[in-house]
């Protein structure tokens, strides 16, 4: 099985880029995404959460918005919540993709901001790094997550430089494009070129 890493930094265009594999058969997995089912459901997770950061609910959608205010913009705080949750994420990546493999598929996709950081790029064959003007990423997240442009500035300000995902990626695509469909299309296109190139 043939799996594909995807990263880079918010309002990048990292979704567009994991729907473009799924279009082209790939189990198409989102870390947040997991993460969150996993917030919701995990019990062994959710105990290590609650003793990590006592009095913060996490039973309910309000008091799992309270952690990720709890933990953004303070390093130690995200830090002890990584420790935590990467584990499990990456646990439960590797359940997925065996899974998958074991029902013969055989091309898959991981989507995480820290795909690298978190270790889950040791499951990839090969790592693609987004990348787009920071002026269409803060676009992009303020009308994504309904935020000023002021957090959104802070948003990025809070994450790793683009030269990070340029020095440890394998490829670099690049989202200048005014609409999702365009780079989709794109993402699409590069996506059969690299798989050609490792045929």
């Amino acid at each position: 099985m043939y799996v594909v890493g995807i990263t880079g930094g918010s309002g990048a265009g990292k979704s567009s880029a994991l729907r473009a594999l799924e279009r082209l058969g790939a189990l198409a997995l989102d870390c947040d995404a997991v993460y969150h089912e996993l917030l919701a459901e995990n019990e062994e997770m959710g105990a290590e959460l609650r003793a990590a950061f006592p009095g913060v609910p996490l039973d309910c959608k309000a008091g799992r918005e309270k952690l990720g205010e709890t933990v953004f913009g303070d390093a130690s705080s995200l830090r002890d919540l990584e420790a935590v949750t990467h584990k499990y994420v990456i646990a439960e990546i590797e359940r997925r993709l065996g899974r998958w493999r074991a029902q013969g598929g055989g091309l898959a996709a991981i989507e995480a901001i820290k795909l690298i950081e978190g270790g889950a790029d040791r499951l990839c064959n090969v790592c693609v790094g987004v990348d787009s003007p920071e002026a269409k990423r803060l676009l992009r997240i303020m009308e994504r997550d309904g935020i000023s442009g002021q957090q959104a500035k802070r948003r990025l300000g809070a994450q790793k430089p683009d030269s990070f995902y340029r020095g440890r990626c394998d490829y670099i695509l690049e989202n200048t494009y005014d609409s999702v469909e365009a780079f989709e299309m794109a993402c699409k296109e590069f996506f059969i070129g690299i798989f050609i190139d490792q045929a």
